[in-house]
């Protein structure tokens, strides 16, 4: 009987351990399919583009965003702000529309880009969010990405700056938790990201802009999906070193995140719940293979996904803290599932959206 249970424990262990390595080893494998933006060094003249971003309550982070860029190039969309946004901005070399009043149903972002898109006449506009920060040469190197990929559409994935605890703890296991459901080669459209997106002006006419798309939470994976329709290319880099955005308010943006993420693709929602699911039985089956002095079963759970965790968290005592990761972030999941299924808004920056 004793090698019996043993046997079992075993099984157990190594089924769990199978399935929760296999969700997170596809993780890494999606996000690593990704190039990384080539840089490009900095032009004594910039390229064709402007660079316009909608800001609302950001006015500790518009100045960074704003330098980021070539002199005169950056518009600010003052998405009616009750802080000194507008004036931030201004200071620090961009000039400043105020958005219209939102008309009944749209977006704040999606109003506030196409506000600016209207007046412009560049080749290329960048829409870059407030969080954002870029290195010299940023520019240059997406617009040669572009062009050179033949690319009308390109988003350019940010990596996060994390300051606290919270922050570093949670961010890395939630953007594991979203390759698990999203596959860019199978899916493009979903991995599609408007927090930096760059377009040839021309296509963005051509498809409709941000009026397309300005009553959906999942602008930018719309225009993704218009441009399929109309077969234009439109392509998904890393930042790498070039390009990184503020990460804050952990609790909200992954009610957020995880809200509009659930919007996109039921199989890929499922897919991440369910990767969350099993990541959550993780800790219970290693403590009752220990409890039950099993040592190499726990091993055989415990190891693997610790080694799968530490490309995320790049920090081996950081990894060692992701169980408070898994366990926060699995009830804002669910809580996100329900609340899109039954069709409820969720508030960000004082306005309810759906």
């Amino acid at each position: 009987m004793p090698s019996q249970g043993f046997d079992l424990s075993l099984w157990v262990a190594l089924a769990v351990g199978v399935l929760i390595c296999g969700f997170f080893l596809a993780a890494r494998s999606r996000f690593l399919s990704i190039p990384v933006l080539r840089a490009v060094a900095p032009a004594a003249s910039p390229p064709d583009c402007m660079v316009v971003i909608p800001a609302r309550d950001e006015e500790s982070l518009i100045g960074r965003a704003v330098q980021s860029f070539p002199h005169d190039s950056v518009i600010v969309v003052d998405d009616h702000s009750s802080d000194r946004t507008a004036e931030a901005a201004r200071k620090a070399g961009a000039g400043v529309l105020p958005a219209p009043d939102l008309p009944r149903g749209a977006v704040g972002k999606a109003h506030a880009c196409l506000t600016a898109a209207r007046v412009l006449t560049s080749k290329w506009i960048l829409f870059a969010d407030a969080d954002t920060f870029f290195a010299a040469g940023f520019l240059e190197s997406a617009v040669a990405c572009a062009d050179a990929s033949g690319s009308a559409l390109l988003s350019i994935l940010a990596d996060a700056e994390l300051v606290t605890w919270s922050e570093q703890i949670l961010y890395p296991y939630a953007q594991a938790l979203f390759f698990a459901g999203v596959a860019p080669r199978r899916n493009p459209a979903a991995v599609f990201n408007g927090q930096c997106l760059l377009v040839r002006r021309e296509a963005y006419e051509f498809l409709g802009g941000h009026a397309a798309v300005m009553n959906s939470l999942v602008d930018d994976v719309k225009l993704a999906g218009l441009a399929q329709r109309h077969r234009l290319k439109f392509s998904t880099v890393r930042g790498g070193r070039l390009a990184r955005a503020r990460f804050r308010g952990a609790g909200a943006s992954f009610r957020r995140a995880a809200y509009r993420f659930l919007l996109l693709n039921f199989w890929a929602a499922g897919a991440v719940l369910l990767a969350a699911l099993m990541a959550s039985l993780w800790l219970p089956a290693v403590l009752w293979l220990m409890t039950g002095h099993h040592p190499l079963g726990a091993s055989i759970l415990a190891i693997p996904l610790m080694l799968l965790m530490l490309p995320w968290y790049k920090n081996f005592w950081r990894t060692m803290e992701a169980p408070v990761a898994i366990y926060f972030l699995l009830p804002i999941l669910f809580r996100a599932a329900i609340a899109a299924v039954l069709g409820q808004p969720v508030q960000w920056k004082g306005r309810m959206i759906c």
